[in-house]
């Protein structure tokens, strides 16, 4: 079941971004749903017996992202509402984190991620207009949880916090090419690099069960 469920979500990653490329949006507003669906379902399939915190706070994860996934792949994206969904998806994979972990963040982890966030907030605030407090906000959000990814993987250690640690990186260059692509300047090939990232991120936090 993990095989085949593996299979159709790299099947339908593959055929969301091909439809998006070639403007084929009744495909994207059905295959794109469809394949965080098969995400969600290969996360919960790998649960054995009652479900943990990590667990229960990672499927809300991936619903609050597929939330933000209908919002975004509208033609006249809800770009507002797909923020607070996506940094709701944050804030569930933070706590996820925090659920198996010390609670704390050593300086020598957080520091690089210290370092993008300032990056990013200097050259997206400039030029985010009316937005400009959610992109901080959200930019905090997304690198306190990645900053927690990789100290929970340096802690703790093992296959699946490095699965998360490793979907978490992913999760921060698919958003970090959404939003200098939206506010900076157009990327070349911008939608295959943001929904491959994407769709590997979430795959690999349904793995980290």
């Amino acid at each position: 079941m993990i095989l085949a469920l593996s299979l159709m979500i790299l099947a339908g990653g593959a055929a969301v971004i091909a439809a998006d490329l070639t403007g084929k949006w009744r495909l994207v507003y059905a295959l794109r749903p469809l394949t965080m669906a098969a995400v969600i379902a290969l996360a919960a399939w790998r649960i054995s017996g009652r479900p943990s915190l990590y667990e229960i706070f990672i499927i809300a994860g991936l619903g609050a992202s597929l939330a933000g996934d209908v919002f975004m792949m509208l033609r006249r994206k809800k770009f507002l509402e797909g923020l607070a969904a996506f940094l709701i998806a944050q804030i569930l994979y933070s706590a996820a984190f925090l659920a198996t972990m010390p609670a704390h963040l050593s300086l020598g982890t957080a520091l690089p991620f210290l370092v993008y966030a300032m990056f990013m907030m200097r050259i997206l605030v400039p030029r985010a207009g009316g937005m400009k407090a959610p992109v901080v906000v959200y930019i905090l959000a997304i690198t306190v949880m990645a900053a927690l990814g990789a100290e929970r993987y340096i802690v703790v250690g093992g296959i699946r916090p490095f699965y998360a640690f490793a979907g978490a990186l992913l999760f921060v260059v698919s958003d970090s090419i959404l939003a200098v692509n939206r506010f900076v300047k157009t990327i070349p090939a911008a939608q295959i690099l943001i929904l491959s990232a994407y769709f590997a991120a979430q795959y690999l936090f349904a793995l980290s069960i």
